[in-house]
């Protein structure tokens, strides 16, 4: 079964009069490679969070932000009254003995000197914490939905191309013959315009032929072919997140048609090698996106 690398989720809640979003984006990519911007109340939990993605997503680049909207009236900032009240005592004092008036000026002018507001950090709250990481399984919930079904289509395209490339290897039969005459006489034609004093061993020279072809024979490449199509198409069907194993036998099934294609010296053949290459080649980009 494959799956697609890419996908999109996405979770809107709200909890604690905060409305919290989650987007996780998957695009592919060789290893897991996990980019998470998120909240700092939250950055105790990044290690679990990357856990998470890892283990569900297994691999791609994936990309998760989470928004935080505060609906609540209070703020973090509070005003340190004795601190402020203590500022103000002393200014006055001064602006009374220097002739100034004390006005609201001051006070605004009092509100930014040092530790007159403090920020009180928010702690981080476990059922909090427990309803994003509902929320977050959700999102990933989506993307697998997601990458299930663009892996169907992605599965349909390569099989369709993989036997494309056993049609076209079935089709290479019937010119084999033929192939080897010409291979008798270009080596023959070629022999003859040497012009060897003596002439030609023709005992010998039928065996050279003999060993000669029996090297050039395709069966092997053939062989080894159809075996790495059918266990690539058995691999589809049966395994889980195959895209490397995937890739590793298209290099081989690559190998086996290139050998094919040396060894054609048939223009009929060639053209079937030229259009198995280009059917592998399409495999080998979809195969970029398997999981």
């Amino acid at each position: 079964m494959v799956k697609s690398m890419t996908g999109f989720g996405k979770a809107e809640f709200e909890v604690n009069n905060k409305k919290i979003t989650i987007e996780l984006k998957a695009l592919n990519s060789k290893q897991v490679d996990i980019n998470a911007r998120i909240p700092s109340i939250y950055r105790e939990k990044e290690i679990e969070i990357r856990k998470e993605l890892a283990e569900k997503l297994v691999r791609g680049k994936i990309d998760l932000t989470i928004y935080v909207e505060n609906h609540g009236s209070e703020s973090n900032s509070r005003i340190n009254e004795a601190i402020l009240t203590s500022y103000f005592e002393h200014l006055k004092k001064i602006n009374e003995s220097l002739g100034l008036n004390t006005d609201q000026g001051t006070l605004l002018a009092l509100l930014r000197l040092p530790d007159v507001v403090k920020t009180e950090y928010e702690t981080l709250d476990e059922h909090e914490w427990g309803i994003i990481l509902e929320h977050l399984r959700n999102a990933i919930g989506e993307i697998e939905e997601f990458r299930m079904a663009e892996g169907k289509a992605l599965e349909a395209d390569i099989i369709a191309n993989t036997n494309k490339i056993r049609e076209l290897l079935q089709q290479v039969s019937p010119f084999e013959s033929q192939r080897m005459e010409i291979i008798k006489n270009r080596l023959t034609e070629s022999l003859g315009k040497l012009n060897l004093a003596g002439g030609v061993d023709e005992n010998r020279f039928e065996q050279e032929l003999v060993f000669y072809l029996d090297k050039m024979d395709m069966n092997e490449e053939k062989v080894r072919l159809e075996n790495h199509c059918f266990y690539f198409l058995e691999t589809i069907a049966r395994e889980e997140n195959s895209g490397k194993k995937l890739s590793f036998i298209a290099q081989e099934m690559g190998r086996e048609i290139n050998t094919l294609g040396s060894k054609a010296y048939e223009s009929n053949i060639q053209r079937m090698v030229v259009q198995m290459k280009d059917y592998l080649e399409r495999i080998k980009e979809q195969l970029l996106n398997v999981l």
